[in-house]
This record gives structure tokens, sequence and C-alpha cells, in this order.
């Protein structure tokens, strides 16, 4: 069109004006208006206002750059963008360099390993901000260019996720500006909250984390509901991965799930969803389902509501819970739980989950669950009629419907009639009501004769709408009153999961093939390939040459009583599991120092456990694992005790950062209030499971036993009473230190004044601890500051930095636990590995590992078990458990020149990342 020439044509001309504020006025027109056609028109002028006199121009020119890459990557290149970027970060004047961040910032989001050279920079320029080096035109309430350090810090935790080498730099000066921030003020607050987060985000460092959860319990404790918030926020990204700097803010945690502010109150449920465990699971739990039953807001109950499932089949103390939870969420929020949840309830009722250590005790604890979900139908059915939601009705229609002579409470006849009255309801779903109708025939069946009710309500549905109903109906009327024998063998009794009988052969047809030949039927000839077919059927026979008939050989049983099977949600403190339900033929979970761990069966598709790998990872993190202490100096008289603010805090790991002093004696016991008592106690069904210790609540109560129930009963027996509850375990809130490893502080190592684009030597940590005096190293020539070069550094000057080095040990390590060897069979590696669903693959060249041998005893130094060793393919396979419940399987493969690939499957996918990435750094 005329008029995009002439808006072409404008923009030329305006963005070679000599005057200031008309090329301005184009570099905002070429942001907003330009489009992918017109962007070759104007990206040479674009370019060259990058160089322009005034800096309002070079900001501007940044922008409007990096959106004609946005636009027209063919025409402005990425590594257009980068080249220009390197030059403008070392702009004379501070506005433009705080420009280019906000472009490096959004182009490090989708790929960071451009910018990884550029981390030293981006520190030299954080340490000057935060030095005052800047012109106090850059001050904001005392803070300096606040706005350009959260800028630097936020890119520091996207280029310093998953790479330790680069996290090593960055330590230093994310607790300066962390100490610095920390002056009172709303903008200082929120450089601080961006230090935490970045802090919770790049490899972790021990002193560091303490210095952040410092910091967050600042912010919990301000009357201010913004500055809490924040305190959440954090608190929530640091439990994730570090659970035990949660303790010292349990009561503030209580408190503000007690807020009246409704955004307090959902940051904080968020947050009990990441701290739950399977100590603590039933407090967050009842606690969700309360804000599910009171809450309006449609979004929050549907959130809630998948939280609840997902974490009742994480951490379920027992089948009998699950059940109860899972109802009771179906009943206060049906219409937002997913169907296979359902499902699962299902199965996990119908086949049990296999708890006893022999076959008498596991089916006697099956049939104690499903009579426990019976009674608890039974009763909801029998209450006040009510509308319930769809799911609930029919779970509710299935398990009455195969185990109603389970109840104690109620006859067979009567939980019949209540499924006949609610089956006439008018506002039932039409899948809804086969269920009950299904129900109501099934329990015909087990009575033996069909009551008048039932008759009536079986005649009214012969006539129903639905087809499907109608023949249901019509067939089972034609049963009743030609083959009401045969009701047994048609609807048995508790046979769901029974394996339907299938002959193949046909041999039932066997007569009336007979019978057809001697009429003079021709026999059946198979047909000769024709010439047409010849490549369809060599390609079909290709395909089915492909499949391997021959069963399987049979895995190898572990030995008896080294391992025990548990469902999901049976007790275990692990989360292997994918669903609730245990399928028949799953093998047994591994135990390893008595802590259980669940177990899922493989796909039925998977065929035998194959270990799939993938080459060319990128390198990820380095040396060391996860909160790994350093080599003590000397062993130290033990402390005197202290209050349990000191002992929650461990020692410095490098130059006294985040050391807190010591705290005087503790005062003497004040008087509580009810209300403080009822907050204490509620804080320790909350942070039991947290920390390393403390006791794990008593067990759920166990359903009552059944009573043998006569079905064709006129009234309904007795109901026994349950046993009564043992009373909650005594949790000594004071108790909630945990004993983190005393490290001695890394060495000062002087780096020399900083230039902007060198890059920061990060000298690899050594391999036994220095020399008591180590030669000084040759300072480097004066380097040229951009900052110096202007007139910007008010005189100061620029003071060395120490480098923090990262602690190494030769066992992995994770939240604070080391692995142990998990001793299994082959046989029993290969069904684990295809049930746990996070992988981690790495792949490095090893000077350290030349042979299958230096391989093998390399994953013995950190703490697996050689499970075996192949020659023949030099590959090896390990297994290692970490916490009694974290699994890792470790399969490598050693190639001529040093090169190792490695295959980690895990049943925690961060413990997996970080195993990954510390077995990187041991090859390297």
């Amino acid at each position: 069109h005329e008029f995009r020439f002439m808006l072409v044509n404008q923009m030329q001309r305006d963005l070679a004006s000599s005057h200031v504020l008309e090329v301005c006025a184009a570099l905002i027109a070429v942001t907003n208006l330009i489009t992918a056609d017109m962007a070759p028109a104007v990206h040479t002028e674009v370019s060259k206002a990058l160089d322009h006199q005034a800096e309002t121009v070079r900001k501007k020119a940044v922008i409007a750059f990096h959106r004609l890459n946005q636009i027209a990557p063919d025409v402005v290149t990425r590594s257009d963008v980068i080249e220009k970027l390197r030059k403008v970060l070392c702009d004379r004047d501070p506005a433009v360099m705080g420009a280019s961040l906000n472009v490096i910032d959004s182009m490090a989001a989708v790929d960071p390993i451009p910018f990884k050279d550029l981390i030293a920079s981006l520190i030299s320029i954080l340490k000057q901000v935060c030095e005052r080096r800047l012109p106090d035109a850059f001050e904001y309430h005392k803070v300096p260019a606040p706005w350009i350090q959260m800028k630097l810090v936020r890119i520091l935790a996207t280029l310093g996720k998953n790479d330790a080498q680069a996290s090593n730099g960055m330590y230093e000066i994310l607790s300066d500006c962390l100490k610095r921030a920390d002056i009172g003020v709303n903008v200082g607050y929120a450089v601080m909250y961006e230090c935490i987060r970045t802090i919770t985000t790049i490899y972790p460092n021990p002193t560091l984390l303490d210095a952040a959860a410092d910091a967050i319990s600042r912010l919990l404790g301000s009357r201010a509901q913004n500055l809490r918030y924040l305190g959440l926020t954090g608190l929530a990204g640091i439990v994730e991965g570090h659970p035990k700097y949660a303790a010292a803010h349990q009561m503030a945690v209580i408190e503000c799930l007690e807020d009246t502010d409704e955004t307090i109150q959902r940051k904080t449920l968020d947050l009990l969803y990441k701290m739950t465990n399977p100590v603590n699971v039933e407090f967050v739990v009842d606690k969700l389902l309360l804000f599910v039953r009171t809450s309006q807001d449609l979004y929050l109950r549907k959130t809630l509501t998948s939280r609840i499932c997902t974490i009742a089949e994480r951490f379920a103390p027992s089948n009998a819970w699950y059940v109860k939870t899972i109802t009771e969420l179906f009943e206060i929020s049906g219409e937002f739980v997913s169907p296979a949840v359902a499902q699962n309830l299902m199965s996990l009722i119908a086949e049990g989950s296999g708890e006893g250590e022999d076959g008498e005790e596991s089916e006697e604890a099956d049939m104690l669950l499903r009579q426990h979900a019976v009674e608890i139908y039974a009763a909801k059915l029998a209450g006040p009629k009510a509308r319930l939601p769809r799911v609930l009705v029919e779970t509710m229609a299935w398990v009455l419907g195969e185990y109603a002579f389970l109840s104690a409470s109620y006859t067979l006849d009567d939980i019949l009639v209540k499924l006949c009255e609610y089956s006439t309801t008018p506002t039932l779903d039409v899948t809804t009501r086969k269920f009950l109708i299904t129900a109501i025939q099934k329990l015909v069946a087990q009575l033996g004769q069909c009551p008048s009710h039932a008759a009536s309500v079986i005649d009214a549905y012969t006539k129903s709408r639905d087809v499907d109903l109608q023949q249901r109906c019509m067939e089972f009327q034609a049963i009743l009153t030609t083959s009401p024998h045969l009701l047994g063998e048609i609807l048995p009794v508790d046979a769901s999961c029974e394996d339907v009988g299938v002959d193949e052969n046909l041999s039932f047809l066997d007569g009336f093939v007979a019978e057809a030949l001697q009429n003079g039927a021709k026999e059946y000839e198979k047909p000769e390939d024709d010439d047409d077919d010849d490549d369809a059927g060599g390609a079909y026979a290709l395909r089915a040459g492909a499949f391997k008939m021959t069963p399987y050989e049979k895995p190898t049983s572990p030995t008896a009583g080294s391992f025990h099977v548990r469902g999901v949600g049976s007790g275990g403190p692990g989360g292997l599991n994918a669903g609730v339900a245990l399928p028949p033929g799953a093998a047994d979970a591994y135990n390893h120092g008595g802590a259980p761990m669940a177990q899922t069966t493989p796909s039925a598709s998977s065929g035998e456990p194959q270990l799939v790998l993938r080459s060319n990872v990128a390198n990820v993190w380095g040396r060391g694992g996860l909160s790994q202490p350093g080599p003590a100096a000397a062993p130290a008289p033990p402390p005197a005790p202290a209050p349990v603010a000191a002992a929650l805090a461990p020692a410095s790991s490098y130059g006294g950062y985040g050391a807190q002093p010591v705290a005087a004696p503790a005062p003497a016991p004040v008087q509580k209030s009810a209300a403080q008592l009822e907050k204490e106690r509620m804080a320790a069904m909350l942070f039991g499971g947290v920390v390393p210790g403390a006791p794990a609540p008593p067990p759920a109560a166990a359903p009552p036993p059944p009573k043998p129930a006569t079905p064709r009963a006129a009234t309904p027996a007795a109901a026994p009473a349950p046993p009564p509850a043992p009373p909650a375990a005594e949790i000594d809130l004071l108790d909630m230190a945990f004993d983190a490893p005393v490290s001695a502080p890394a060495t000062a190592v002087d780096l020399g004044p900083t230039e902007l684009l060198a890059p920061t030597p990060m000298d690899a940590p050594p391999e036994a601890p220095p020399a008591p005096e180590p030669a000084p190293a040759p300072a480097p020539a004066a380097p040229e500051d951009p900052f110096a070069a202007s007139g910007l550094l008010d005189g100061l000057s620029d003071t060395p930095l120490a480098k923090l080095e990262s602690s190494a040990d030769s066992k992995f390590e994770y939240n604070g636990q080391k692995m142990a060897p998990m001793p299994i069979t082959t046989a029993q590696f290969g069904q684990q590995w295809g049930t746990l669903a996070s992988t981690s693959p790495l792949s490095a060249t090893s000077s350290k590992v030349a042979s299958l041998d230096q391989y093998m005893s390399l994953c013995e130094s950190i703490g697996a078990h050689k499970v075996e060793a192949i020659t023949q393919t030099s590959e090896g396979i390990c297994a290692g458990i970490v916490g009694g419940t974290n699994v890792a399987l470790i399969h490598g493969k050693v190639a001529p020149g040093g090169k190792v690939d490695v295959t980690i499957k895990s049943s925690d996918a961060n413990m997996g990342g970080v195993l990954a990435m510390f077995m990187q750094n041991t090859l390297q």
C-alpha cells in the first residue's frame, strides 16, 4: 500500500535526522509499527543509531534492534544482536548499559549458552553498582541503581542454573548484594528477593542458603503484608530443594495460614503443598480440604483439588486413609476431579495392595480395605438424600455392587432399596444411571431373587431412550424369566479382577462346521498370495518377524524378608508409584536400611527392560555435590549448648559470610496461652517430617474386621465399634535442630581488578588442602574500566574479590544425606529401570576413566552398589539409594578415548539431575 511506502520513507528520513527528538520518535515507531517485510529498509539506520552521540538514542536503538530480530530473524540474526550487545554492555553511559540488560535477560531465557562468557563482566558491573560507583542520579531511596541490580541478579540466575563452574564465581557478589540491600526500604527488599531467588536457582552453596534463609525470616517477621508475601514466596522456593530451612519458620507459617489476607493464605497453601511428606500429609490435606470446602473461587478449588489428589497418592499413610480422603474430596469438589482418580481408587479396592507378608495376610488386609470402603459408601447412600457429584455416585455404585455383602451395618436388601431409590433421581446423567442399574443387577444376583422394588426399576428402564441402558435391562429381564439359575455365573461375586476365559480355537463352533461339511459345504482353504500382493505380503512378513512370540523369562524373586510389596498410599514414604493401583504381577519393592519403597509395574508394551541412551547432552553443574561441606581444618572442641536459632544455622563455608553470632542463653520458659499451644501443636504436625529425627505420627486406625453377614437377613447387623485411635505422639517443638556438618572457611584468593569483558578466572578446587603459605600470584595489568574512563568512579578504588571455592566429597550427597549402596540383582535392576520415569543422561570425556573397571570403581566411590559389569560391551550398571526413599539406577558405557556415556534413572527428578551433575564433575 502507498501508505506503507510513505511510512518507511518518513522513518528513514527521521533516522538520518540530526535532531535527537526526531531520531527517538523514529526508533519508537520502528519498535511498534514495523513489520517483517519493512525491516530490511530500516535495519541499517537502526544499527547506526547504536553509535549515536546521544545516550537517549542509543538506549532506544538497543530495544529497536532487538525488535527487528524478533520480527525478522533472517534480516537481523541472533548473532548480530549478541555482537552488538557485547559492545553496548561497555557503553560509557550506565543507562545505555542498563537497556542492554533487558535484551540479554530476554535472549538468555531462550538460550543462555551464548552469554556464558559474559558472567565475569556482569559480576564486575554488579560489584561496581553495589559499591556506589555510579552517579548519585541512579540512586533510589539510598539504593544504588536498584533496577539495574535486580536485572543483573536475574540474569545471573539464568546463566548459573545447572552450572556449578559459573555459579562458583557468583557466590561472593550475591552475598554482598544481599547484605547491602537490607536497609529497611521497599526497593531494597525487592533486591533482596531477587537475590534469594537467584541463590535458590543456581548451584547451591550452604552459606548462601543460610543467608537467604535469614533474609526470609526477616521478611516473614514483618508486619507489612507485601513483605510477608515475598517471604512466603522465597520460603517456597528454598524448601523445594532444601526442606530443612522451613523448620525455623514453623510458627510464622501457621500464622500466615490463619491470616485474613486471602493472598497470604493462598501463598501459604502453595508452601504447604511443596513441604508435604509422609509424616505431615494428613495435616496438610486437612487444611487443603478446608479451603476447598469454604472457597468460592473456582480456579483455587480446581488447583487445590489437583494437588490433594497428587499428594494423597504419593504420601498416603494407609490405604484406608486414602479411600476416606478421596471420597471426601469427591463429595466437596467432585466436578474438578479427573476420572482417572476414580478409576485408580476402584482399582486399588478391587486388586488390593498386597501389604501382607504372605498370601493369607495380604488377602485379609485387602478384605478389610474393601469393607472399610463399603461402610463409607453405604453410610453416604443411607444418609439424607442430596445431590452428590457424578464421580462419587459412580464410584459408590461400583463398590457397593461388587462388595456390599461385606457390610456389617447394612443388609443387601437395605442397600438394594437405597440404590433403587437413588436410580430414579431425574437429574442423573445417563452414564451414572447405568452404573446404578448395573449395581442393582449385581445385588439381585447375590440375593438370588429379584425384589419388587428392583423389578419395577428394571422394568421402567426397559423403555429408556438410551439404547444401551434399555438393552441391559431387557437382557436382565430375559435372564430372570428364562434362566435365573445362571445369574450367579453371569454376575459372579467379587470377580472384577478375574481373567475371562477365551477359547482361542473357537471349539464351540466345531459342531456347526461338521454339520455344514456333511451338508455339502466346501472346506475352508487358505488363499494363495497373488502377485499384486507380494510387496504387501513381504512387508507384513517383515513386520511380523520383528515380534518375539516366546514368553519372557520370569524375573528372579528377591529373598524372602528382604523386600515386600507396598502400593501407593500404604504407608511408605516413597513416591515412585504413578497411581494408586498395584496391578497383578508387580515386582517387590526394594528396601534398603529398613525403609520401604513403592514399586510400579512396567508397561506391558515395553517388553524386556531397555536402556535408552542419549548422547551430545550439555555438561551441567560441576565438582562437588549438593550441600557438601568443605574440608575441616582441625577438629574443634564440642560447642556449648546454644539456642534453637543458633543450632539451625550451619557454620560458614567461606570467608565468614552468613555466620551468625552466638546467642545468649535461652530465657526461662514463659506461660503460653491455649491459642499459642494449639498453634504449636499444628506446627509440630506440619513440620514433623521436615526436620530429621522428628517422630512420625501414630499410624491410622485400621477399619473394623468384617463380620460374616447373611445376605438375606431382614435386619442389619450392628457394626462393631472401631478400636480407639492411639494418642498423638508428643513432638517437642524445640527439638527442631539438625546436625549440619561444620566446614572450614575456604582460602581467599586475590583475583586483582576485574575487566568487564575478561572472563573471571575460576580455578578448580584443589585435590588436597592448600599449603599454609601459598605463593602470591602475580598481579595482572590494570584493565581499562569504562566507568573510570568516564569519570564516574568518584575516586573509589577497585577492591579485589575473594574467590569462594566449593567443597567436594567422594560420596554423593543430597539434602544432607549420602548415597548408600542398594544391593540388587541384574533382573531386579532391569525391572526397576522401566518403572522410574525420571531420566538424566550425561556424556563426558574423562581423563580419570579409561576402562570399565575404573568406571565401576568410580561409581562405588560415590556410594553406588556394583550390580554387573559387562566386559564384552564395556557397559556397567550400579544402584544406589539416598535417604531410604530416593532410588538411583546408573548405566554407563566406556568408549575408547575416555568417553563415558551415563544414563541415570531415579525416583526423584531433582535428585537425578543433581547426581548427573555430580558425576559429570567427578568424571572431569
